[in-house]
């Protein structure tokens, strides 16, 4: 048996009661609501966070592989000109199988490295740039304007938009610099 209530519950207090139980309703619905938005801004600021590292860390392993891949061609570099010298030391002996071999091998090594990036400096008749250039040598001359490059003594390279190994140059030198502007 189930006890009787004492009295019943007039309107006016299933009134109240629903509206007191509405309110609670209406006030936890509104901490749900703030706890939700609090949880969603931190999934945003986390995952803005995630992407930012993996950009961030994207960006480190692409430096640290240009870095090394930098390391690894001026490893080569040397190797690419000396077979340079030795086909031109194999012309002069004449011996056709042994020219074309190195000539074969000579322009697989210069397309890797072109296709890697390297590219030559382009320097003699242009004017003399301290940041590609390195003036071993300054030739008097009138027949070039002042501060040209009048011959390459060496080889220089760029990698990627970075000098990687100036050109070693010879630069003109006009005694009388007014007479060489006219």
């Amino acid at each position: 048996m189930s006890p009787k209530p004492d009295k019943k519950e007039t309107k006016d207090e299933k009134e109240d009661n629903c509206a007191k139980k509405v309110g609670e309703l209406e006030a936890s619905l509104k901490e749900k609501t703030k706890l939700e938005e609090t949880y969603l801004n931190q999934l945003k600021y986390a995952r803005a966070d995630l992407e930012n590292l993996q950009k961030h860390m994207k960006r480190r392993v692409d430096e640290g592989v240009a870095v090394e891949k930098e390391k690894l061609i001026m490893q080569l570099l040397p190797i690419a000109e000396e077979l340079d010298l030795a086909l031109e030391e194999a012309r002069k002996t004449g011996n056709s199988s042994l020219l074309e071999g190195i000539e074969m091998v000579k322009k697989k090594l210069w397309r890797v490295l072109n296709c890697e990036g390297l590219c030559p400096i382009e320097a003699a008749g242009k004017p003399f740039d301290p940041f590609m250039h390195e003036a071993v040598l300054e030739i008097e001359t009138c027949d070039q304007p002042d501060g040209t490059v009048l011959q390459e003594v060496r080889k220089g390279f760029i990698l990627n938009g970075k000098v990687l190994k100036p050109s070693m140059v010879k630069v003109a030198r006009n005694p009388n610099p007014i007479k060489a502007q006219r």
